[in-house]
């Protein structure tokens, strides 16, 4: 049982996703690793609005940080809820790398 805003409810509150790890990969794709141990490729050319204008330029989509558990670029000025690319990125199954040798 949890209290949120005043309300009681019955189930345990799920935990709040963050973004533990983020690596550039190839041309606005990031490898992101989540707080729920998932890993997924996000595609930054599925954010649209003007916002996110400046990930067309390399120099910003190549240069990700992590700022209070959020992905962001360009010195902070564009971020990207987790949630979203949670639900928008692609499951990345290292098991399924082929190495090669």
């Amino acid at each position: 049982m949890h209290e949120e805003n005043g309300i009681i409810y019955s189930d345990n509150p799920e935990p709040m996703l963050t973004v533990l790890e983020v690596r550039h990969m190839y041309s606005g794709v990031y490898l992101l690793k989540f707080s729920n141990g998932v890993t997924k490729l996000f595609d930054t050319t599925l954010l649209e609005g003007e916002v996110f204008e400046p990930l067309k330029n390399p120099e910003v989509y190549e240069n990700p940080k992590i700022e209070y558990e959020i992905v962001t670029c360009n010195n902070g000025e564009i971020d990207c809820a987790p949630e979203y690319m949670y639900e928008h990125g692609f499951v990345y199954n290292t098991e399924d790398v082929v190495s090669v040798a």
